[in-house]
């Protein structure tokens, strides 16, 4: 339901009696210190009026429409200078037909710089997206909106946040700004998640401030869509093995000399013989004729000698990749972020 207040279509005089040129009219939800309230250019509500709303060049309020129940209103001249200050203006003449109603929830009126997700992609009546294009008034030429309804929005946005960008530069203020026609960039929240700020009034949790360094700057963003993993962020990996070998005998192993015979050959001759004392069985020191390659009078028996080998070792194992970096993306659903006027 909606009603309008007594100042709604007057004309608004300064105190010599010239009219209030550039006044502004504020709006606030009654019975608080500066919590706006929307007034709306329809019966139905969905046409917001920008907040405060700027008297025209003789001092004209234009048709208001509220919510039913109390409002706050202020009004000052072109350079804020207050000229009428009222708490808790009835609004009458409800659309039931009703006189009145109770009072605002405060909770529940959208305040302009608040943001919502919405399912949907184009323009909604008293918000902008949050695309990093920009508004302004009628002449600014802004990209997003160029339009009265974009002063509240962009004073706040002036205040709020210094590194959003005004086309010429900063000047005095942000209503300064707005009046020269100037831009304001919106925050720019394409492709991005939103996450609360790492401190919101409190000692920095230092959750977000391992991804980037401004995560207590209203605005920041941060992140990565990949992500290469340095030789630092790689898993650990080692490996090891070991080889035991043993064995003797005949059977199995081809270590073994098998079965053979030893020829000797005399080098040197005393008194015509000399012997050759071998460690071992079968044989013991034989007598071995000069110029021949056996010994006297007796055969060398084929024999084997065994041989037992054991032994250990270790090793270890790399891992090689592709060294490409991978997505750094939770599951998401998108939809568009606004921001109220």
């Amino acid at each position: 339901m909606a009603g309008t207040i007594p100042l709604s279509m007057t004309q608004q005089f300064d105190p010599l009696g010239n009219p209030l040129s550039g006044g502004l009219l504020y709006f606030f939800v009654a019975g608080t210190v500066s919590t706006p309230q929307n007034a709306f250019k329809d019966l139905s509500l969905t046409l917001a009026h920008p907040n405060p709303l700027t008297l025209d060049v003789a001092g004209r309020v234009p048709q208001l429409f509220f919510a039913d129940g109390l409002i706050k209103i202020r009004l000052t001249d072109s350079s804020g200078v207050v000229q009428l200050a009222v708490d808790n203006v009835q609004v009458i003449g409800a659309s039931s037909g009703g006189g009145g109603g109770g009072a605002i929830d405060a909770t529940t009126v959208a305040q302009t710089g608040d943001i919502k997700k919405r399912y949907g992609t184009g323009i909604h009546t008293g918000w902008v997206r949050c695309n990093g294009r920009t508004i302004g008034g009628s002449l600014s030429s802004a990209t997003e909106l160029a339009d009265p309804s974009a002063q509240a929005l962009f004073i706040y946005l002036w205040g709020v946040d210094a590194n959003l960008a005004v086309s010429g530069g900063r000047g005095s203020s942000g209503l300064a700004d707005y009046n020269a026609g100037k831009q304001i960039s919106l925050p720019d929240a394409r492709g991005y998640t939103l996450a609360g700020m790492d401190d919101m009034g409190n000692t920095a949790a230092g959750v977000l401030s391992a991804y980037f360094g401004a995560s207590t700057t209203l605005g920041a963003r941060g992140g990565v869509q990949y992500h290469t993993l340095t030789a630092a962020q790689q898993a650990s990996m080692s490996g090891s093995a070991s080889v035991s070998i043993s064995g003797s005998g005949t059977t199995g192993y081809s270590i073994d000399d098998i079965n053979h015979v030893h020829h000797f050959q005399e080098t040197a001759v005393v008194g015509g013989q000399f012997s050759i004392a071998s460690a071992g069985s079968p044989w013991g020191p034989v007598t071995v004729d000069r110029n021949t390659d056996g010994p006297s009078g007796k055969d060398l028996n084929a024999h084997r000698h065994d041989v037992s080998i054991s032994g250990s070792g270790s090793g270890s194992a790399s891992v090689t990749g592709g060294g490409q970096a991978h997505h750094n993306v939770q599951p998401t659903m998108v939809v568009t972020f606004y921001i109220k006027l």
